[in-house]
């Protein structure tokens, strides 16, 4: 389901992964435009599915690979990855899979119908696992997720669990890749009718500031 934004605002649609390390210094950066900007852009996060299908498998089988890419997010993004992350990794048997905390963030915004706030969870979900290391493949690690914003455990897992729910969020994975989106984070700004790129990949809060300040007045929005 993509997310609707409130009328007459543009959308500036953050389309992230939550196994993704560059989503995850990206979030901050989202969050903050997301206040700066609000009454101005209606913010609204879509999952893309980056770990599917043929693509699941332990994270020991691609840990070297991760332990050097993040470490270039932590240079350059300014978040850490905690040490239960790395214990997590260096263990190797934990599930590397996109659909269960992206069903997670889909069953959210389905109860809530909150943009703003299924932004915020969805960094909350990124932070379980890189900071704190949780095992996002079981339903109950998102339990204590859930209590900052007064949302019921119980309809949460409810709905977490049915064929539909799990349909919903492959059919996001389906419509972000009918965007034509091929990496995350991705950052697009919808007035009106039209789509504009504003971001592939990791950007500054500065930078993706002042873009977004000038995409604004350009479309006189």
């Amino acid at each position: 389901m993509t997310p609707t934004p409130a009328a007459n605002l543009p959308e500036l649609l953050y389309i992230q992964d939550p196994l993704c390390g560059w989503s995850y210094g990206m979030s901050p950066v989202i969050n903050r435009i997301q206040q700066e900007f609000a009454g101005r852009v209606e913010v609204s996060v879509l999952c893309g599915g980056m770990v599917k299908g043929e693509d699941v498998e332990p994270i020991s089988d691609t840990w070297e690979y991760l332990v050097q890419s993040l470490a270039e997010v932590e240079k350059v993004t300014g978040v850490q990855f905690g040490e239960a992350f790395t214990a997590l990794g260096e263990a190797g048997e934990y599930r590397y899979d996109s659909e269960p905390p992206s069903r997670a963030i889909a069953t959210f915004r389905q109860i809530t119908q909150d943009p703003a706030r299924a932004v915020a969870f969805a960094h909350a979900v990124q932070a379980a696992l890189f900071r704190d290391g949780h095992d996002l493949n079981d339903p109950t690690t998102y339990n204590a997720l859930l209590a900052p914003f007064g949302v019921d455990v119980v309809d949460f897992q409810q709905r977490f669990a049915t064929p539909e729910t799990a349909r919903a969020t492959q059919q996001e994975f389906a419509a972000v890749a009918r965007i034509g989106v091929e990496g995350f984070p991705t950052t697009i700004v919808r007035i009106g009718e039209q789509g504009y790129v504003l971001a592939r990949g990791y950007q500054a809060y500065e930078q993706l500031r002042t873009g977004l300040e000038q995409l604004l007045e350009q479309e006189g929005a």
